[in-house]
């Protein structure tokens, strides 16, 4: 498959992507700004694509061992030669597997901190891309918002900080799950467009274990107003200033 090498400002990463297969979208960069920064040991993220969330992470903490996990064998191979490329392969570590199987790979109570950004569609809903690589990405043809979930709770420590970026719409699963599996919501983020529209997006941390007792952050907008695909709001732009300069 042919690959483009694309230069990313917050972290100053270079990162090769598939010119035509699954490419990151601005949701990596949302889900890791919404991260408050503590001293992680050990980090996962589940599902990891390209291996975006954690090179971002080795950039932004002090976290001594970050994982990502990738079913995908080509996504899982590039997100290998991404580490390598980033000079990050000393703490940056990809595993190809399924997180069905979790268990296999990594032990219990192995994290502080497990990010998420699932495939957001559930089977029978919207159209699945052509290819395999952005299909499996988009939809839940591999495990669904439960299993995920599932995966994180067997790897957080007692305490330990789940974040994960949705749909909108399938908020209340969301929470139903994290409930479920002994993650408490803790903290809520919605993401619009733009002022006026309708949240498209939530950024949600839980800690496992923890007592109840949600804090709904204000909203954030991607876009100043209607139709300006380019004229990004203050928020965004802060959001980018603020990780870029505490990149190394």
């Amino acid at each position: 498959m042919n690959e483009t090498l694309d230069s990313l400002t917050i972290g100053r990463l270079q990162l090769m992507q598939a010119e035509k297969g699954y490419r990151y979208s601005l949701d990596p960069i949302l889900l890791t700004s919404f991260v408050k920064l503590k001293r992680w040991s050990r980090i996962v993220d589940l599902g990891t694509g390209c291996g975006i969330i954690p090179l971002l992470m080795a950039k932004k903490s002090d976290a001594d061992e970050l994982i990502g996990m990738e079913l995908q064998v080509g996504l899982a191979d590039r997100a290998r030669r991404n580490v390598e490329l980033n000079s990050l392969q000393g703490r940056v570590k990809i595993l190809q597997g399924d997180v069905r199987s979790i268990e296999q790979f990594l032990p219990a109570k192995y994290a502080d901190l497990v990010l998420c950004n699932p495939p957001y569609r559930a089977l029978g809903s919207g159209r699945i891309a052509p290819d395999d690589e952005r299909a499996t990405a988009r939809h839940e043809l591999a495990g669904g918002l439960g299993e995920f979930i599932a995966a994180a709770a067997w790897l957080l420590k007692n305490r330990g900080t789940f974040v994960i970026i949705h749909l909108a719409e399938r908020l209340s699963q969301v929470i139903e799950q994290m409930i479920k599996k002994g993650i408490e919501p803790k903290r809520l983020r919605c993401v619009h467009p733009y002022p006026g529209a309708a949240a498209k997006l939530v950024l949600l941390e839980g800690r496992k274990g923890a007592r109840p007792g949600l804090q709904l952050e204000p909203p954030l907008f991607i876009y100043q107003q209607q139709g300006a695909t380019r004229n990004y709001s203050e928020d965004l732009l802060r959001l980018y200033a603020l990780d870029s300069a505490g990149a190394d």
